[in-house]
């Protein structure tokens, strides 16, 4: 679930905003997206994938709140986590080039 939008990391593009397939975000005009409708999310990760400046959170769990703060987030390096681990962004490998994504397809399914 949508959980954190940094207000010192955001930068206002509201690329969450325009990739939400739940409508969760509300435009803030001069200021950061609102999180709105956050018991409508789906839990399908496209805010943090689009945010260029890693500034969101998702939880992995649908399910409810963990109430984290921005300075638990960024010490657990988990702002825009897993979008660095998809390898989007600047300076990141795509998940497709790493070694176990090559070794998980070459294995048998029969």
């Amino acid at each position: 679930m949508i959980e954190f939008i940094s207000a010192t990391k955001c930068i206002e593009c509201n690329q969450c905003v325009t990739v939400c397939p739940t409508n969760v975000f509300e435009r803030v005009d001069d200021g950061i997206p609102v999180i709105a409708r956050q018991s409508d999310c789906q839990t399908c990760f496209m805010c943090e994938l689009y945010c260029p400046v890693d500034a969101i959170y998702v939880a992995p769990s649908p399910d409810g709140l963990t109430g984290v703060t921005e300075e638990e987030l960024t010490n657990q390096g988990l702002l825009g986590g897993y979008r660095e681990k998809v390898g989007w962004g600047k300076g990141r490998t795509s998940v497709a080039s790493h070694d176990f994504h090559y070794k998980l397809s070459a294995r048998s399914i029969f």
